[in-house]
């Protein structure tokens, strides 16, 4: 039998009590709110806040029309905020929606900002800040929207039925789970949060492009509440909220318009396509040539903002667009294929 040398060995200890070291690291969560430890609160909205049931104030933006004929509860990106939809916004309100949008929880001016606050929270989240905003706005139809994250977390609310609205838009729905990416990035990922969560990265090397808005991205460039480093152990639980909405899909009931620009770089077409096949056949569907990942922001943004307004006024009315027509071409639905 071969010996290892007395210092040889020492090495290969070590080593081994590192890795066992580092294998003990699990993915961090934020911790909860003062109120989950004195008991649990109504939750309610301020003027620049939503005061979660446990008592966390997350930031809040909001656009109110005179005279609001529909409400619009709006959830941000990834390492995004509330002011997501600053353009949008004030163009909605001039047309009669009433837009809410707050920063979800490690994001923009909430507290713990880049701790990863687990899918749980989140969708709980939603269901509260929707009931709080029908109990400000009782008569009025109320709609949610959500953004690529944003849009996760709304798939996963609407197909537990935890998402009380009278419709819903996913722009750039981020369905890219743990069941739809390539297996190396996939274990590379479970690798890293659990032996590295605090590690971050950012995606200036993957030379993608969220947006044909220059002017836009040397805006949040320079703006303090974006996050530009993201920890290991927050990619993870997107990736997990992903999953969990790309699997729930199917239960979503309608009316749910889902709007994609083929110019994506950062949410693939493939799980995209899979989920619109099995939202059938109560989904809707706006295909845009030259939209990217921010299509709310991007250069053509308006079309899509009239092709919303139009769905909030009329589910089941035509698009100004020709996305739907579009749409209809390329992914039919899975009952229609067979």
């Amino acid at each position: 039998m071969k010996l290892i040398h007395p210092m040889r060995e020492g090495r290969v200890l070590s080593l081994v009590l590192t890795l066992a070291a580092l294998g003990a690291c699990a993915p961090r969560l934020q911790d909860p709110g003062p109120a989950a430890y004195t008991g649990f609160a109504e939750p309610r909205i301020e003027a620049d806040a939503f005061i979660t049931r446990d008592a966390m104030r997350l930031g809040l933006s909001q656009w109110q029309a005179d005279e609001p004929r529909a409400v619009l509860i709006a959830l941000h990106g990834m390492n995004d905020y509330g002011n997501a939809f600053a353009l949008p916004g004030p163009w909605w309100a001039a047309r009669g929606i009433t837009t809410y949008a707050f920063d979800q929880r490690g994001h923009g001016r909430s507290p713990q900002r880049g701790i990863w606050p687990g899918s749980e929270v989140m969708v709980q989240d939603l269901g509260d800040f929707i009931a709080a905003v029908r109990r400000t706005h009782p008569e009025v139809p109320a709609f949610v929207l959500g953004h690529s994250m944003g849009g996760a977390v709304v798939l996963s609310a609407l197909s537990e039925g935890r998402a009380e609205v009278d419709g819903a838009i996913l722009v750039a729905p981020a369905v890219w789970g743990w069941s739809t990416i390539p297996f190396p990035l996939n274990l590379m990922l479970w690798a890293s949060a659990h032996t590295v969560p605090m590690l971050t990265v950012t995606g200036e090397s993957l030379d993608r492009w969220p947006t044909d808005n220059i002017e836009l991205l040397r805006q949040m460039g320079s703006d303090p509440h974006m996050i530009f480093e993201t920890r290991f152990d927050a990619l993870y639980g997107v990736v997990s909220l992903m999953d969990r909405a790309y699997e729930g899909s199917p239960d979503m009931p309608p009316p749910v318009l889902l709007l994609y620009g083929e110019q994506d770089q950062i949410i693939p077409p493939r799980p995209v396509g899979d989920v619109i096949a099995r939202m059938c056949p109560h989904r809707r569907v706006a295909i845009y040539p030259d939209g990217y990942h921010l299509l709310l922001r991007d250069l053509q943004a308006e079309v899509v903002w009239r092709d919303i307004v139009t769905f909030i006024e009329d589910p089941r009315a035509p698009l100004p667009s020709s996305g739907e027509t579009r749409a209809h071409e390329a992914h039919s639905c899975a009952n229609e294929d067979e």
